[in-house]
């Protein structure tokens, strides 16, 4: 009876994934918390309606969150503007947007300003829940990229990927809102050549999306936030 006592007192306490919700939709947002509480590491430690809402709250918390998922379209305060507020004042917390704009330059502007991650509310639990764990774990979520997979050949991977100054140029300019069009523009070539640099830099950062680009050229160091 000593024995199993010993045992339950030593047995080691599983900390859970403290998550924050920002969503002006009070349904979604208290079905999600539902949802979160019902995953085996995850639990909801604050929720606000919009970014202004969320700086009141969090000025007064007790405990903060590691992981915030955050709506694109909110009132007073929305969903890129509360990003950037969170990467400049508490860049500890990792971020995700989550949303149903599917709209390109949305997902890059998200990005840009400090998420690392870009989720649909159409995702399903089990994703959900390993793009938390992903994202808690390693810092980013690409849907496209299994991190556990590349995690331990990451280093000599990532060493041996050389990217001319022209590539980096184009990163960085993919990774802001203007079209493939106005890069090309901009470099002052042809839609083809930055159709090749594109299929390039799909291959070389081993993604199928320029939302996927986006991430792993953020996630490498290539581009800056």
């Amino acid at each position: 009876m000593e024995e199993e006592t010993k045992s339950e007192e030593t047995s080691p306490v599983i900390s859970k994934i403290k998550i924050g919700l920002v969503d002006d939709h009070q349904l979604f947002r208290k079905s999600l918390t539902l949802l979160l509480s019902s995953f085996k590491n995850t639990q909801v430690v604050m929720d606000a309606t919009n970014g202004i809402d969320l700086q009141q709250k969090i000025a007064q918390a007790d405990v903060i969150p590691e992981v915030m998922l955050i709506d694109v379209s909110m009132p007073q305060m929305d969903g890129p503007q509360t990003a950037a507020w969170l990467h400049q004042t508490y860049p500890g917390i990792r971020k995700v947007a989550l949303s149903m704009d599917d709209k390109e330059e949305t997902i890059i502007k998200m990005l840009r300003a400090g998420c690392c991650s870009y989720l649909f509310k159409d995702i399903h639990p089990n994703e959900l829940e390993h793009a938390l764990d992903e994202v808690h774990r390693f810092g980013y979520y690409n849907p496209a990229i299994s991190y556990q997979k590349l995690i331990s050949s990451a280093q000599e991977a990532e060493s041996s990927l050389h990217l001319t100054e022209r590539e980096l140029y184009f990163l960085k300019l993919s990774c802001s809102d203007l079209s493939y069009r106005d890069i090309a523009s901009i470099m002052n070539l042809s839609e083809r050549t930055i159709d090749g640099y594109r299929a390039s830099m799909f291959t070389k950062l081993n993604v199928q999306s320029r939302t996927g680009m986006a991430l792993e050229a953020i996630r490498k160091g290539f581009v800056k936030l």
